[in-house]
C-alpha cells in the first residue's frame, strides 16, 4: 500500500490558512490553489526518471540529465478540479488534459458521473488526478476506476485537503495509487464536509453558491 505524502512544508501551511480564510476572495482563492498544487506537483514528481545528454555551454561542453520521455496527463474531477490544473501545467506544460465529471448526490452523498473525456494515449501516460478535497473519496475512487480501464502507466491522486474517512477509502480501495496532499483534517460533519476544511472548494473557486 503506498503511503500517502502529507505536505509539512511551511510555504504550503501557510498558503492552506489563507485557504481556509472565508474572507479570502475567489481570484486570491484561485492563485492559492495554482500555488499549492504546484508545490505539490514538485513532490508528485520527484520519481520521474532520467537520462543524461549533452549540453554546451557558453564555457564548455557537459553532460547533464532530461526526463527520460515520461508522457504525463492530468484529469481533473470537474469542477472543483480545473482549479489545479494551471498549476500543474505551469510545471509540465507538455501534459495532455482529461476530464471527469462527478457530482456528489445532496442526499446520498454518493457519487454521480456525468462526464469523462480521457486522453486517446491515456495507456502511455502517468496520470495525475486531480481534485483540491478528499471528503468520503467516493468522487476520486470513482474517477480511478473509470481511469484504470483505460490501463495507463501510473496513477497519482493529488488534493489540497483530506479527510481521515476519505483518505482511509481512498487508499483501501486503490492501495496502488499514492495520495499526495497539503494538509490532513480532523474528520465529515454531519453534511460530509470536511472540518475544519474550507468550505466547498468549487464555489470559491469560480464564486458561485
Amino acid at each position: 500500500m503506498a503511503v500517502p505524502f502529507i505536505s509539512d512544508h511551511p510555504l504550503i501551511k501557510h498558503k492552506v490558512t489563507f485557504l481556509r480564510d472565508e474572507n479570502t476572495g475567489s481570484m486570491q482563492f484561485r492563485e492559492l490553489i495554482g500555488e499549492i498544487t504546484m508545490l505539490l506537483m514538485y513532490e508528485a514528481t520527484r520519481d520521474l526518471p532520467m537520462r543524461d545528454v549533452e549540453v554546451k555551454t557558453p564555457i564548455t561542453v557537459t553532460k547533464s540529465q532530461v526526463i527520460a520521455g515520461r508522457k504525463l496527463a492530468f484529469v481533473p474531477i470537474l469542477r472543483a478540479g480545473l482549479g489545479m490544473v494551471d498549476g500543474a501545467l505551469a510545471l509540465v506544460p507538455a501534459a495532455r488534459v482529461g476530464h471527469i465529471g462527478v457530482y456528489r448526490d445532496p442526499k446520498t452523498h454518493t457519487p454521480v458521473e456525468y462526464y469523462s473525456k480521457l486522453p486517446s494515449d491515456i495507456s502511455e501516460r502517468d496520470v495525475f488526478v486531480l481534485d483540491p478535497m478528499l471528503a468520503t473519496g467516493g468522487s476520486a475512487i470513482d474517477a480511478i476506476n473509470k481511469i484504470k480501464e483505460k490501463h495507463p502507466r501510473s496513477i497519482k491522486f493529488m488534493c489540497v485537503i483530506a479527510a481521515p474517512d476519505g483518505m482511509k477509502a481512498m487508499t483501501e480501495a486503490h492501495p496502488d495509487v499514492p495520495v499526495y496532499c497539503a494538509a490532513l483534517d480532523q474528520k465529515l460533519n454531519e453534511n460530509c464536509y470536511i472540518v475544519p476544511g474550507l468550505g466547498d472548494a468549487g464555489d470559491r473557486i469560480f464564486g458561485t453558491k
